[in-house]
């Protein structure tokens, strides 16, 4: 079991800069692998405020240069959004510069905003995803490789610039399509799942699918890490928590609204945080998420692992307009209580173990 911070890099008004915005999320990554977390993760949005990160394997080339041993991974790199050539000789070129430290989480995205930006369309994303899946090992692992399909079209070519981990850096998947979760477990990458802001219940059923997609995969998931995305935070003061928590649910309605395609703004760029009838109150996201004093959250944390059983956590460490120094000290307990703690209960072994 090991831990990582996911930085989402938001900007929840102007009273942020851009550039602090992306500064703090370098600060973070700084502090993840002082205090003992083993990943930072950095997501792909574009165009609006929902996320400053338009390129996870730009920002870990970047945070390679800072720091030495912490792994940097894209959480993740919508696929359908590139060039495929060019996305393959980066990703080569990335894992050299940070010395093997890329951790490679892909996905086919679900912003119509974004898609309809890149000219691409988002009917199309399954298919292009899976068409990457099949093209990624042969570009990373093959001197040679060639591949033609529906939408990618690669003639005979070479990564100049070939991967430093032997043969390719670790993938991740992060999709809801029941038959890419079932091909992940079959060819051995990992895979990333959130149970978003909800609680036990919904772990619970997030961990059926997986089993599901083992089960039809025809092996036992031994070959493979289950990521959990979760949000978190250990603290004695109740108005800290509580505005973490209005930051998750900042994250929640900006992500509700450009998934359902009704994202409002007033001057085309920062957008609206509107109200949903789904919203959790406050006292719903307290039961639901591991926050607290040190001692719940752990407490909390355990018994969610022995549900999900999952090998990776990220945390959430980077939502909306949340103090970054607070953040970073937040960070500091994690290293020096949680991350301990929950390693001492449960070990730190990765190996995914399929429910009974």
């Amino acid at each position: 079991m090991d831990f990582g911070a996911f930085i989402l890099a938001q900007q929840r008004g102007y009273h942020q800069s851009s550039h602090e915005v992306i500064a703090n999320a370098v600060e973070q990554t700084v502090m993840a692998e002082q205090v003992g977390f083993s990943n930072a993760w950095y997501a792909e949005h574009h165009f609006n405020n929902y996320s400053l990160s338009p390129s996870p394997l730009m920002m870990v080339a970047h945070t390679a240069a800072k720091t030495t041993t912490i792994r940097l991974g894209s959480a993740v790199c919508i696929l359908p959004l590139y060039h495929a050539p060019r996305f393959l000789a980066e990703v080569g070129f990335v894992d050299s510069l940070s010395n093997g430290r890329l951790e490679l989480g892909i996905g086919s995205g679900y912003q119509y905003f974004e898609f309809q930006r890149f000219g691409t369309n988002l009917d199309d994303s399954s298919k292009i995803f899976e068409e990457y899946l099949d093209v990624i090992p042969k570009a990373l692992c093959e001197k040679i490789f060639e591949h033609h399909s529906e939408h990618l079209d690669i003639p005979p070519s070479s990564i100049a610039t070939r991967p430093m981990q032997d043969p390719m850096p670790p993938i991740w998947v992060t999709t809801g399509n029941p038959k890419l979760r079932e091909r992940t477990f079959r060819e051995g990458w990992n895979l990333f799942v959130t149970a978003l802001l909800g609680g036990m219940d919904q772990i619970k059923h997030v961990r059926g699918q997986v089993d599901q997609a083992i089960e039809a995969s025809g092996t036992d998931g031994s070959k493979s890490r289950l990521g959990f995305l979760r949000v978190g935070y250990a603290s004695d003061n109740t108005a800290e928590i509580d505005h973490y928590l209005e930051n998750a649910l900042f994250q929640r309605r900006l992500s509700f609204s450009l998934k359902n395609r009704t994202q409002q703004t007033d001057d085309g760029y920062l957008m609206k945080e509107v109200p949903t009838d789904s919203d959790p109150t406050l006292e719903e996201l307290k039961k639901n998420l591991p926050v607290g004093s040190v001692n719940q959250v752990i407490d909390r944390l355990l018994a969610e692992i022995e549900v999900l059983k999952p090998d990776h956590i990220a945390l959430q460490t980077q939502l909306g307009d949340f103090d970054q120094k607070t953040m970073l000290k937040q960070m500091e307990v994690w290293g020096d209580k949680i991350i301990p703690a929950i390693q001492k209960e449960v070990g730190t072994g990765t190996k995914l173990i399929a429910a009974e």
